[in-house]
């Protein structure tokens, strides 16, 4: 088993997802994915559903990466300038099957 980082990031369809996931590939982050919500809701904000006309570029898009702690801290930096006043959740976790080769 080994320690590494997880980020967890909490976007809207409106920020720049697509240009933070080519940012990890070209950073060579060991991987990532982004996740479009049916529903959801930023901060203190109102709940945003897939069903709302009106909702276009506000549902929830989060990403998710993982690697080692040093690639993340060089990473961070350059996705907190991508995704100002966004919620990003940095946590240790712990590899129990695969590797991140």
């Amino acid at each position: 088993m080994k320690t590494a980082v997880q980020v967890t990031m909490y976007l809207n369809e409106s920020d720049k997802w697509n240009q933070i996931l080519k940012l990890l590939r070209q950073e060579n982050v060991a991987g990532a994915s982004a996740f479009h919500a049916v529903a959801g809701f930023n901060g203190r904000e109102r709940v945003r559903s897939a069903s709302l006309v009106e909702a276009g570029g506000n549902l929830p898009v989060v990403i998710i990466f993982v690697d080692f702690a040093e690639h993340v801290d060089r990473v961070l930096p350059k996705l907190r300038e991508l995704a100002p006043n966004r919620l990003i959740v940095r946590e240790n976790v712990t590899i129990e099957q695969g590797n991140l080769e």
